[in-house]
Order: C-alpha cells, then sequence, then structure tokens
C-alpha cells in the first residue's frame, strides 16, 4: 500500500468519526396519532425524548396508547436509520462498509 493510499484511508476515517459525532448531535422527530405521541430520536437510534399529550391519557384505553408510542417510536428508529444510512453513504460513495451502519 503506497503513502497515497494510507492518506485516504485516514482522511476517510477521519471524516468517519466527524458523520459519527454530527449523528449523536442531529435528531429526527416523529409523531404519532395526530401529533399526541412525539418522539425523538438521534442519529445514534438513541431517544432523546417521548411526548405524550394529555388528551390521549386514559386509562380505559392504555392498549391504545401503547400502539401509539410504539408506532411513533419504531417510525423513529427508522426515520433515524435512513438519515444515519445516507450520511454514511456520502463518505464511502455507497460503498457498504460492515459494521458501519
Amino acid at each position: 500500500m503506497s503513502k497515497f493510499d494510507l492518506r485516504q484511508i485516514q482522511e476517510l476515517q477521519a471524516k468517519l468519526v466527524k458523520a459519527q459525532e454530527e449523528l449523536a448531535n442531529t435528531n429526527v422527530e416523529v409523531s404519532a396519532g395526530g401529533g399526541a405521541i412525539k418522539i425523538v430520536i438521534n442519529g445514534h437510534q438513541q431517544f432523546q425524548s417521548i411526548t405524550i399529550s394529555p388528551e390521549v391519557v386514559n386509562a380505559e384505553e392504555v392498549e391504545f396508547l401503547q400502539d401509539l408510542v410504539l408506532a411513533a417510536c419504531n417510525e423513529a428508529i427508522q426515520k433515524s436509520q435512513e438519515m444515519a444510512a445516507q450520511s454514511m453513504s456520502k463518505l464511502t460513495g455507497g460503498v457498504k462498509i460492515p459494521g458501519l451502519f
């Protein structure tokens, strides 16, 4: 491997580290139930907040509330994964690197 190749790898590695840091600080917000449930998640799939509107808190409809929270969580994870994949794809030129995303 020539020095040029090693330098390119080091530059890519530095860019990947920076992109990972940016993903940790980039949030995606989703909602379910017409805004009754709001979820904020970062690019590392870590939930930042879950907000439940008081209007949907009803002891007789707990299962409905659970379904809304579950739907919002699943959508948040999906959007966060898409955001992370797009970010990494820009750096790798579409090449999938195992263990990256």
